[in-house]
């Protein structure tokens, strides 16, 4: 099972929910005083495995928000579940955001904060330990998360990479 890649995934026979995640009310000077945009920043996913993200920028909140929620659906990954939780510990890194997730055991719970809580709910897991480190910017946190799930790979994953069998993996 190769690394699922955004293109082999249909948004459009997934059930996806979307989350907000932050909204941002920018202003700009004009010569009649000041207009306000807005970005928002979604995080959609089916409960299920698959996640994504999206930005969206309107003169709107509402038309911000559905602009990040088509993006995100443009944006969705796979990710590996074992048990309701990570396959592994992994430290993602994305601009000055660092985010660190642990795998945990049943009934622990989804220990996150913020955007990475919103992530990984939104992708299905249940029982994970993360750690935000560096930078607490929603965007950076939020890619830094995905790109930190999107870099796992389970033990079948590992198996046919290296052409081992699921046994062969764990005894080297």
């Amino acid at each position: 099972m190769a690394k699922t890649s955004a293109r082999s995934i249909k948004p459009g026979e997934l059930n996806l929910k979307e989350k907000l995640v932050h909204i941002n009310r920018t202003a700009k000077v004009v010569k009649g005083g000041k207009r306000f945009g807005f970005n928002a920043i979604i995080v959609v996913g089916d409960k299920e495995g698959h996640v994504g993200y999206g930005l969206g920028k309107a003169n709107e909140v509402q038309d911000a928000i559905a602009k990040g929620v088509e993006d995100g659906k443009k944006n969705v990954i796979k990710v590996p579940i074992v048990k309701g939780t990570i396959p592994h510990q992994i430290i993602a890194k994305y601009g000055s955001a660092k985010v660190l997730m642990k795998p945990a055991t049943p009934g622990t719970g989804l220990i996150a904060g913020g955007a990475v809580r919103a992530v990984l709910e939104m992708a299905g897991i249940h029982d994970v330990l993360t750690k935000s480190l560096g930078s607490s910017n929603p965007h950076n946190v939020v890619k830094a998360a995905i790109k930190g799930l999107q870099s796992m790979s389970d033990a079948y994953e590992v198996g046919e990479r290296r052409s081992k069998s699921l046994k062969e993996v764990f005894e080297s």
